[in-house]
């Protein structure tokens, strides 16, 4: 490929890494020289001499990824310490709003919506089983990998929506001659959590294109969640760990509607209990279960991958170039039986043996066993255009990118509501093909029944990604200062999601929330505009410096029009020192399902202020107003979740941000190869959208004088009358919060020889100051940083991870170790077990041993030390908080490759 060429590939591509530069011959002329080498760096779209723009960046080269031994996008980009709160993975699928098994980066823990992921510099269609809102980084594989930028900035004004926290640029491999196939299988130390893996990948090229392909098949396997925690514990004793289980028991946990004893609480016959009709009162200490033995702390994930890109130079000045990419991700999880609730018995029903009027709070189905969740997911993509040079300074591109995925997720061990009633029901069972079934006592549900209760349910969705886009770069003209560049762009694009659950999912007539269908599209159309001027040049303190400015323009169907901006100084004090400072203004548009969503139910964690408010020490404010609302004495919550409704709200408007950044890098003029980076960053978040938590509602009115506060009176919570239990919770979103995030980033690069050995040392570490978040106005604000908030990740102040890489010709070792800083519980009181989670460090070495020139020989352990996870008090899943650390272990690992 010529000069040319490789100008306007590297503007299709959008962005190119920080240190590379387009190579020139010694004998073109000057004002060749100029325009040969202006390159787009990360952040920017305009030709520049410059390496380095304002913006702070994080690159991970091919080299980088394939020294840590990851397998994954998501285990290459949740590690970062810029990384922080939730980002869904193998052990947190449960927790992923709808798109379980997907996976996502999710930049200074201000959500996976408010990270931008692009591919080759162009969107990619959001992920999962339909109508999503963010990427599934399952469906990039690492093989077509040749880099991965970080943009650690608000970038709205250059890449539009939703680049809130920054942006995450996936570059492809554009070039390889030649066929390369590796195959790496890995395993704990526990012989669960397998892994199978084949990667091949093929190249070509000549004077005229290139082509690039590549294909993956990755496979794991499932780890028992009661493998790595026997049970979930709780301190019942101060200062003591022990078991608690379930409250959803397999016997039945009823309570008395009627008679001297209303009100009090009973348990039928367990497993294997001699009286299959008996009961006894109810205690939590012997009739809850362990549910843990019915889940998985690691879920099994395959996936299948096809990529393809390519260019052809049709002329000197003309490249056509496409991009083919193809994912299948098939996935799967287990739960806990299934839970019945609130089934009514009269006194005089025939399998009730109490005499008095029951209500059958919760009974969990363990004759039918756990259920089931399956995921089945394609993602397609295609783009292709032309680029090129006009005029031998203008770079052009016009391109086309379509993205779709479809998906569907089924669900097994499912109970019909409507033909469970039939077969307890005295009046319809036993005829017509109804069995019976008594649901006091465990074991006595037939297995004709469990077959005419019991469901598989199904359901599809998808997203679907269309957009057009123009841009031009070049340079205006030229001052005594240098050139003055500009880039300017449109961009046509519509977004779509739709999601159709089963039929009965709707009707709510099963014992799993109820979803409704949901669809809905939008357009926009946009219109950018940046450049670059120069301010001096060749001055003592000021080698170079230029001011950066860019502005988008964007118009949705939804919302109507919306502009940000983004002013850039970058100031070369010399050749070794580097200031750079960012001021930008960002937005992220609701996306479809907050703004589509139909209503849903789920059962959500929620605390519920008014348990035990006739205790001694109860707040007096809390007391009265729970004993106003009718909430009776000796109530206790006994269970952690409450039926919550949820939904999309077609009244949202786009968030508002403003992002401010400023740093430095040096490269350290007395030691060759080392360079020093460090960058403050402060961004606020206005009219944030939230659905607003249950536990914060609840605590909002009853911590108001006289039930005072909206919340008491806004239908947003019931309760039941005989219990006082919450029963019913709205959390539909709105544009209500306001949140604040600063924070320093810091890297030391090294590159040497040592002991005739080729070296390398690598760190990067953020403090996080501040993230603070009022959820609605005039609320409290809450404070993340510095803790682990017990369902959106840990915001621990300090996080690190820093690698050592030597080598030879013949081998190369390298070692890494991550940190993730120590964080206070939210939800914990102070000297509580599990109310501080100290600071952990995992550690990972890998080997590789080239053989010969074709074969090479890696092996390595991930979690060197066998880490375990720290007991977190307020944890979602296996005693810990699963967003954050690691449930695998020590995990083996051995690769083989062959190349040519």
């Amino acid at each position: 490929m010529n000069k040319i060429s490789k100008i306007a590939l590297a503007v299709s591509l959008g962005l190119l890494p920080a240190q590379q530069l387009v190579a020139q011959d010694d004998n073109q002329p000057a004002a060749a020289e100029q325009s040969y080498e202006r390159i787009t760096v990360t952040g920017s779209r305009v030709l520049r001499a410059e390496a380095e723009s304002a913006a702070p960046v994080q690159v991970f080269t091919a080299e980088d990824i394939e020294a840590t031994g990851l397998t994954s996008m998501e285990m290459v980009l949740q590690r970062m310490s810029a990384s922080a709160g939730y980002g869904g993975n193998q052990t947190s699928a449960y927790w992923n709003g709808g798109g379980w098994g997907t996976t996502q980066v999710n930049l200074r823990g201000l959500g996976a919506n408010r990270t931008l992921v692009l591919l080759n510099g162009r969107r990619v269609v959001n992920g999962g089983t339909g109508a999503n809102s963010s990427v599934d980084l399952n469906t990039i594989p690492l093989t077509m990998v040749e880099r991965i930028e970080v943009l650690k900035d608000g970038a709205s004004a250059i890449y539009g929506a939703d680049a809130v926290a920054g942006v995450v640029n996936v570059i492809t491999r554009k070039s390889y001659d030649g066929f390369m196939v590796e195959g790496r299988v890995a395993g704990t130390e526990h012989g669960d959590g397998g892994e199978r893996q084949v990667n091949m990948m093929f190249g070509a090229s000549s004077d005229r294109g290139r082509i690039v392909t590549t294909a993956s098949y990755r496979s794991t396997d499932a780890v028992n969640m009661a493998d790595r925690a026997p049970c979930a514990l709780a301190e019942t004793v101060p200062g003591e760990l022990n078991c608690v289980g379930s409250a959803s028991t397999p016997g039945g946990r009823a309570v008395l509607t009627s008679g001297p004893n209303q009100g009090d609480m009973i348990n039928f016959n367990q497993p294997g209990a001699e009286d299959p009709n008996g009961y006894s009162p109810y205690d939590p200490n012997l009739h809850n279960v362990n549910s843990f033995p019915s889940l998985n702390a690691v879920n099994p994930v395959t996936t299948l991958s096809f990529s393809s890109f390519g260019d052809y130079r049709l002329g000197q000045d003309t490249i056509a170039f496409a991009e083919l990419l193809y994912n299948n991700r098939r996935s799967s999880q287990i739960g806990a039986p299934g839970t019945l609730r609130n089934i009514d018995y009269a006194a005089d029903h025939p399998d009730n043996p109490v005499g008095e009027d029951i209500r059958v709070v919760q009974r969990r189905l363990e004759e039918a066993g756990p259920r089931g969740f399956e995921q089945d997911i394609s993602t397609f993509r295609v783009v292709t255009g032309f680029n090129g040079l006009w005029n031998n300074n203008w770079a052009w591109e016009v391109a086309y990118n379509y993205g779709r995925t479809s998906g569907s997720d089924a669900s097994t061990n499912i109970v019909n509501l409507e033909r469970m009633e039939r077969t307890i029901n005295p009046e319809t069972c036993g005829s017509d093909g109804v069995p019976c079934a008594n649901l006091l006592g465990y074991g006595n549900v037939s297995q004709d029944a469990l077959d005419y209760m019991l469901f598989r349910i199904s359901g599809d969705g998808g997203n679907e990604q269309r957009s057009v886009t123009a841009n031009i770069a070049g340079d205006l003209f030229s001052t005594s200062r240098g050139v003055i560049p500009v880039a300017f762009g449109i961009e046509s694009r519509t977004e779509r999601g739709w999601s159709e659950p089963d039929s009965s999912v709707v009707a709510g007539i099963m014992n799993t929330n109820r979803r409704e269908p949901l669809r809905g599209q939008y357009q926009v159309n946009e219109a950018y505009v940046e450049t670059s001027v120069p301010l001096l040049d060749g001055h003592r303190f000021a080698d170079y410096m230029a001011l950066d400015f860019a502005y988008r323009y964007s118009d949705y169907d939804t919302f109507g029009s919306d502009g940000n901006y983004k002013v850039g100084l970058h100031w070369n004090v010399n050749q070794d020192l580097k200031l750079r400072a960012t001021q930008s203004t960002a937005f992220r548009v609701p996306n479809i399902p907050e703004l589509f969503g139909g209503i849903g139910e789920g059962n959500l964690t929620t605390t519920d202020p008014c348990s035990g408010w006739d205790q001694p020490g109860a707040d007096a404010t809390v007391a009265a107003n729970c004993q106003a609302d009718g909430v009776p004495a000796g109530y206790t919550q006994l269970g952690s979740s409450v039926l919550t409704q949820t939904g999309g709200n077609p009244a949202l408007q786009p968030e508002d941000a403003n992002t401010f950044t400023a740093g430095m890098v040096w490269d350290v003029q007395y030691v060759e190869g080392l360079q020093v980076t460090l960058d403050y960053f402060d961004i606020e978040i206005e009219n944030a959208i939230r659905g607003v938590a249950g536990s914060t509602k609840l605590a909002a009115c009853y911590n108001s004088e006289n039930l005072s506060h909206p919340f008491c009176n806004d239908d947003s919570f019931s309760r039941d009358e005989l219990t006082g239990a919450v029963e019913f919770l709205s959390a539909q979103p709105a544009n209500v919060a306001t949140e604040n995030v600063s924070g320093i980033d810091a890297s030391v690069y090294y590159r040497t020889q040592l002991a005739g050995l080729d070296a390398s040392f690598n760190l990067n570490m953020t403090y996080l100051n501040e993230y603070t978040v009022e959820p609605f106005a005039g609320a409290q604000p809450i404070e993340y940083a510095g803790h682990i908030t017990g369902g959106s990740g840990s915001y621990a102040r300090l996080r690190s991870d820093a690698a050592v890489t030597l080598g030879t010709d013949t081998w190369q070792a390298n070692y890494n170790i991550r940190m993730i800083g120590s964080a206070d519980d939210i939800n914990a009181s102070p000297g509580d077990i599990g109310a501080e989670a100290p600071a952990v460090f995992y550690h990972d070495l890998q080997g590789v041993y080239f053989m010969t020139d074709n074969w090479s020989l890696t092996v390595g352990a991930n979690n060197l030390f066998d880490k375990k996870a720290p007991y977190i008090q307020s944890w979602t899943d296996a005693n810990t908080d699963t967003m954050t650390y690691d449930l695998m272990g020590r995990k083996l690992y051995a690769k083989v490759r062959y190349e040519f």
